[in-house]
């Protein structure tokens, strides 16, 4: 093994329970690493910047021991790790945009999440005026019989645009090329100097079906920053909220794969259940998404004998309703001919991308950072993480419906074991510069969110890396030798979050 990895010797208690050390590293262990994530040694968690340094997140899957290293910057460039590992190209490609600093080396240059439109270049960086709109340069494609299908950004339903450039030979898909970028809010930018109230309001709106994961992941950075000891009473109701956004957002996507499938009744009947989970969250913490309750140093809000009984009858009404549910799933052949063998992701590529969530544990992947990476209260907890080795949509699905499975138990013994005492501890600025990291468990897969405040407690810099990231490029792999007609299926069955990604 090689000394990179050997470095990674940070444990999962180590890190969540103070300020995440840095290793400082030459432009050659730096190409070292980028050698080693090749070589399949270690894991890439994620890739940003600052004015003054690119630092990458790595995670020794065998150990379970987190590492970030830094780079500093002397020049405009740094040693590209996309020429030798393809899931850190879009992350080097959104910080050329973001800073102007050029990953030396990389096969794909072209802008990313930079549509021409901001006025501005380079925003976080060395800003100067912008040239304007500019032409994309879609991969080229050769051979005969070929014609391209563009999809997007505008969708005919409700949802968020990406654009997909699909080429066909007959119905058979030979390439699919997503852009994405249409939903940049310039959130990097608003976090630089707030508060970290205000940093964790901006976090849980990242991606509005994952508020509360973002909400946790970044609590969790400024509290390790900080040293901040969370109430055991707000960590428990943080599992509870979590589980609850997790329930949610997986009836849904159920039951909306399989209506991407011509069964509507799926749909239906989930999205019952969904709404469900919705009006119990509301009743126990005053919002159907739960945004804006966990804040830095615990939660803003407390679950009352009322809210306590509206889960109980929640989870009693979903366990009463789910199972006919899945039977309907698997006993509908001509649903199960749609989604069984379509969109295969080979479990090899689902562990090179370091795929979270359903898409990397329907492939065979087995992580999941409330287990792996443990924190309170998952290692109190009894549960369960499935998986399967199929990869295809069926996989995808089924991986959900055991989810659904666990949470609801999860949410039991959180209710049975809830403890009482204080929900909020302030987060009191140290006086000195520090930074600190956060990884939770969200519906879609492992949320890392890192940050570095400044001596008065403000955000100097925050990155925060949805598990979409490194899925929507396998939707692009995945799609290939498939029909046109299962894109749609294909695609919502990974489901990835174009505002999570596109920040």
């Amino acid at each position: 093994m090689s000394e990179i990895a050997q470095e990674l010797t940070v444990t999962a208690a180590a890190f969540r329970s103070g300020a995440m050390p840095v290793t400082k590293v030459t432009r050659k262990l730096w190409q070292q690493a980028a050698g080693d994530l090749s070589r399949g040694l270690i894991t890439l968690l994620s890739l940003w910047a600052d004015h003054k340094a690119v630092y990458m997140a790595l995670l020794n899957e065998d150990t379970k021991h987190i590492g970030v290293l830094r780079l500093d910057i002397r020049r405009d460039d740094f040693p590209s790790v996309s020429q030798f590992h393809a899931p850190a190209g879009r992350l080097e490609r959104a910080i050329s945009d973001l800073f102007g600093i050029r990953p030396d080396g990389a096969d794909d240059t072209r802008p990313w999440l930079d549509h021409g439109r901001w006025q501005i270049s380079h925003p976080l960086g060395a800003t100067e005026p912008a040239e304007g709109p500019v032409v994309y340069e879609f991969l080229p494609i050769e051979g005969e019989s070929l014609h391209q299908v563009a999809v997007g950004p505008v969708h005919a339903g409700i949802i968020e645009p990406g654009h997909f450039r699909i080429t066909v030979q007959g119905e058979t898909v030979v390439r699919l090329e997503v852009r994405l970028g249409y939903t940049h809010k310039g959130t990097d930018s608003l976090m630089v100097g707030a508060a970290p109230e205000r940093g964790a309001m901006l976090a849980a709106r990242t991606s509005g079906d994952s508020t509360v994961a973002y909400g946790w992941a970044f609590a969790q950075a400024v509290e390790a920053a900080l040293g901040t000891e969370v109430p055991e009473r707000a960590i428990w109701l943080r599992a509870l909220m979590a589980e609850l956004e997790r329930l949610a957002n997986h009836l849904g996507d159920i039951g909306g794969i399989c209506n991407d499938a011509a069964f509507g009744m799926m749909l239906a009947q989930c999205s019952v259940l969904r709404e469900r989970v919705l009006r119990a969250s509301m009743q126990s913490f005053g919002h159907r998404l739960m945004r804006d309750i966990i804040i830095p140093g615990g939660v803003a809000r407390d679950l009352d004998d009322e809210g306590h009984r509206a889960l109980l009858a929640l989870v009693a009404s979903i366990r009463a309703a789910f199972p006919s549910i899945v039977a309907l799933y698997d006993r509908t052949a001509s649903l199960l001919d749609r989604t069984v063998s379509t969109g295969v992701l080979k479990p090899a590529l689902a562990r090179r991308f370091g795929a979270g969530g359903y898409v990397g544990r329907a492939s065979g992947r087995d992580f999941d950072s409330r287990r792996d990476i443990p924190y309170a209260p998952y290692d109190r907890l009894t549960f369960e993480v499935p998986k399967r080795d199929e990869g295809d949509v069926d996989a995808r699905i089924w991986i959900r419906i055991r989810e659904v499975e666990q949470s609801l138990s999860i949410i039991m013994q959180i209710l049975h074991q809830l403890p009482g005492g204080p929900i909020h501890t302030p987060a009191v600025p140290v006086g000195q510069p520090r930074q600190g990291l956060g990884l939770v468990e969200g519906f879609r897969g492992d949320i890392l969110i890192w940050v570095a405040l400044d001596a008065k407690g403000r955000v100097a810099r925050c990155h925060m890396r949805d598990p979409s990231w490194f899925q929507w490029p396998l939707l692009e792999a995945v799609i290939e030798g498939n029909i046109i007609a299962d894109f749609p299926l294909c695609n919502k069955s990974f489901n990835c979050s174009y505002s999570g990604h596109d920040l």
